[in-house]
């Protein structure tokens, strides 16, 4: 009888454990919740991009011919040189290059691309990273787990949702179930945006100097070291003028690009009514199977060079952010399509009667009368045709560094009318430095018309690719039709691809090289940024332990608000336990700071902050999470430390007026803020009246048992806890810690922040260690600190540093 007793007792003493235990981990997810829970959607308050006019979309239309086509319209300067560049042999494979050209432009440019993948954007957006954010929202494939179910709650949030057993749904849980896919995903988008960067060096180089090289045709004995030297003036000039932005630069292009494409689209027509009107006779396909009847494996070879007539298609798709995408397929389609026809069909005319004249096509046969003026619009067009190219790789790198892809880098916003239109000052010297590296070191328009090539079909085929998830999981395109695109796209791309890679060897390695070293430089930055943040998933501190302390904390309390900025959105971060831990004092006032970017273009202001309270009121502990989108910037004027204050103070304001209206624990109010109408608010609380009152009572029964000095979390019941207080009291307690608040930020704020060093561990493998050591160090000591992107004034800065070893 007495065992059984014994035995009774311990596994009552055992139940009583288990409850305890059970009721601590409660307490802790009660006092500090993920907001992904709470946080419920806010008045749509934000303004989508209204109609445009019929007047202001031929405004854009017209400015977008210097910002998004000059890249293609410049090709005509060299393309029949690249595809013939040992001669002409027979004038029929003129007509068979001149038809692969035309269907090349109607099947790449036109279909694929201005009607098929432009629509692939993210609300404005292009680019491979734009179509990589799009799929982040559709399936859970972001290596950075630091998405919340608040960020889908977003106005700019757009997604569509799979139906279950369809075939976008087992596509999306396909793709979600190995880590190892999502990686590959991230690398072939990787690849593609370091061949864009490629293409951002290549395309200034080539351009000029085949402008440029013109000269030559009136002027045979210039010396080529001449027509180089001038290509690398005209280069510097180029790159030196984009700070003033692309909106003054596209004013200033685009007449230059209208000019450029009336004219060879007049000279194509001059030529062909006087030198050969049958060459019209290569808008049928059956001259592409005859050609390839007659060359064989040489004709197979010069589709690198027919390949560089769409080149330029591939920063379209890029910048197509600068400008609404009805204006550039009605600029397009209407305008630049025709005016390339033409000008093929007229150099195809001309050569065909001369085909002495392959080196210098274009220059050779345009009427003598109007060379010089076609030679100095030429050359401002091949610097508007730069102009593409590196402006698309500006928004693409400002993409890669919101992705967590790209080290931190000088971030310009150039226009107060487009969002968009931005410039990147590190990275427009490192493309100057290429692009006159390229020039001098090859001096031959043939061998970087080679490696041109060479990134451009690798960027398209990765488009390809990725277009394909986006049809199956954000379009829900059938199948069949999905097959039918991608089997067209890559027959056509993968024929030109086998035709590069025999060019190699004559500078088709250039964007390989380029590649790779961007690749490495994106892949050890990425890796680095994921394992710094798993770490701080795991060595985040308890939160009963920062209860355990006391409202003091254990600590000194000073006057001011100290801003803890930190990579979680949940959870104390292990930096605060690790400054309170050296230091014997800190603020009076605590928030941890969390600035993440999510996979949207942009986070509308009156959404930006989400702001929570931490612990009992007695703490004075905060956190605030600040949501920005690939295509926001952190503009020196935007003052984000007001902001911060100010949605502080009003969800202080608004938590102590709706506490008297419910029955909700006062350890874990969430409220997402408009700092602009206090009025304006969402108020989600963590544990509604039933579960309240459900779990009271194991609640008030642990609190002894947990943590003596916890002298200010008190039963429900007590009439301390805030829910019982009238109407006096709460206007009372809401102004005295709005005043509490506003005395410490009168003291100071002081910025917080992690002064991390990433370090290899000791016995990991060799390529590891090289990466983390000597790349990541390199890269984290060459790049802008976080202090310096938000803009933190020095003075108020207090770096923690900290060895996080990976």
């Amino acid at each position: 009888m007495a065992e059984r007793v014994e035995a009774s007792v311990t596994e009552g003493e055992n139940t009583i454990e288990e409850r305890e235990v059970g009721a601590m981990w409660e307490l802790e997810q009660k006092l500090d919740q993920p907001m992904d829970e709470e946080a419920n959607k806010l008045n749509n308050m934000y303004s989508r991009e209204k109609g445009l006019s019929m007047l202001m979309l031929l405004r854009l239309s017209f400015q977008s011919l210097g910002i998004v086509y000059g890249d293609l319209g410049t090709s005509p300067l060299y393309v029949f040189y690249n595809t013939f560049p040992d001669g002409i042999d027979d004038s029929e494979d003129v007509i068979g290059a001149l038809s692969l050209i035309i269907y090349s432009l109607l099947l790449i440019p036109l279909i694929k691309y201005v009607f098929i993948v432009c629509k692939a954007n993210d609300n404005g957006q292009g680019g491979t990273l734009a179509i990589y954010s799009l799929l982040c929202r559709h399936a859970k494939v972001k290596l950075i787990p630091n998405q919340h179910r608040s960020d889908e709650d977003l106005t700019t949030y757009s997604r569509t949702v799979s139906a279950e057993g369809s075939f976008a749904a087992k596509t999306k849980k396909w793709l979600e179930g190995k880590d190892w896919r999502k990686r590959a995903l991230l690398v072939i988008v990787l690849l593609g945006t370091c061949m864009m960067i490629g293409d951002g060096i290549l395309t200034p180089a080539i351009s000029v100097l085949s402008a440029t090289g013109g000269i030559k045709v009136i002027k045979p004995n210039m010396s080529g070291d001449i027509v180089v030297l001038v290509s690398i003036v005209i280069l510097v000039g180029l790159f030196s003028m984009q700070h003033y932005g692309t909106d003054k630069v596209g004013w200033l292009f685009a007449p230059i690009v209208l000019i450029w494409f009336l004219f060879i689209g007049a000279t194509g027509l001059y030529n062909i009514c006087k030198h050969d009107t049958s060459v019209l006779r290569a808008f049928s396909p059956t001259y592409i199977y005859l050609y390839f009847k007659r060359r064989g494996l040489d004709g197979w070879i010069s589709l690198g060079g027919i390949l560089l007539s769409i080149t330029g298609t591939e920063a379209l798709y890029a910048d197509i952010a600068y400008f609404p995408l009805l204006a550039i397929q009605l600029a397009f389609t209407f305008f630049v399509f025709p005016c390339l026809l033409l000008a093929y069909c007229g150099q195809a005319a001309y050569l065909v009667n001369h085909k002495e004249h392959y080196q210098d096509a274009f220059y050779a046969s345009i009427p003598n009368s109007v060379y010089w003026p076609m030679f100095v619009v030429a050359t401002g067009a091949a610097i508007v045709g730069s102009q593409a190219t590196i402006s698309g790789t500006y928004s693409i790198i400002k993409q890669a560094v919101a992705h967590g892809c790209f080290p931190r880098v000088k971030i310009v916003h150039t226009s107060k009318k487009f969002l968009g239109q931005i410039y990147c000052p590190d990275i427009n010297w490192i493309l100057m430095l290429g692009c006159i590296a390229v020039t001098a070191s090859f001096k031959n328009q043939s061998q970087i018309g080679n490696a041109y090539g060479t990134a451009v079909v690798l960027v398209m085929l990765v488009t390809t690719l990725l277009m394909v998830l986006i049809m199956l999981l954000v379009w829900h395109c059938h199948w069949i039709l999905v097959l039918i695109f991608t089997v067209l796209s890559l027959f056509v791309e993968l024929s030109y691809f086998s035709a590069v890679i025999f060019k190699i060897d004559q500078g088709g390695w250039v964007p390989l090289i380029i590649a790779a070293i961007s690749l490495l430089v994106m892949s050890v930055w990425h890796y680095a940024t994921v394992k710094k943040y798993e770490f701080e998933m795991h060595s985040k501190v308890s939160m009963s332990w920062i209860l355990g302390l006391g409202p003091s904390l254990g600590l000194v309390r000073v006057p001011g608000v100290g801003l803890v900025y930190t990579e979680l959105a949940s959870g104390v971060p292990h930096i605060f336990s690790h400054f309170i831990t050296n230091l014997p004092a800190i603020h009076s006032v605590v928030v941890f700071v969390c600035v993440k970017y999510l996979p949207v273009y942009t986070v509308p202001e009156e959404e930006r902050f989400l702001v929570k309270r931490i612990g009992p009121k007695t703490f004075r502990m905060f956190r605030c999470v600040a949501r920005y989108g690939y295509k926001d910037l952190h503009k020196k004027d935007d003052d984000f430390e007001n902001k911060l204050l100010t949605n502080l103070f009003s969800f202080i304001r608004i938590e102590t007026m709706m506490e008297p209206a419910s029955n909700s624990s006062i350890y874990s109010s969430t409220y997402s803020v408009n700092h602009t109408q206090d009025s304006t608010v969402d108020l989600i609380h963590n544990n509604n009246h039933n579960s309240n009152n459900n779990n009271m009572d194991m609640f008030s029964s642990m609190v002894d048992y947990t943590v003596s000095t916890l002298d200010t979390i008190v039963p429900a019941g007590s009439p301390q806890n805030g829910v019982s207080f009238s109407q006096d009291n709460t206007i009372e307690e809401e102004a005295d810690e709005l005043e509490f608040l506003k005395t410490c930020k009168e003291s100071g704020v002081v910025h917080i922040m992690g002064n991390t060093v990433v370090k290899a561990r000791n016995g990991s493998w060799l390529p590891k260690k090289i990466a983390i050591d000597y790349v990541y160090a390199f890269l984290a000591k060459v790049c802008r600190e976080n202090s310096v992107i938000l803009h933190v004034p020095h003075e108020t800065l207090l770096n923690v540093g900290q060895v996080f070893y990976v």
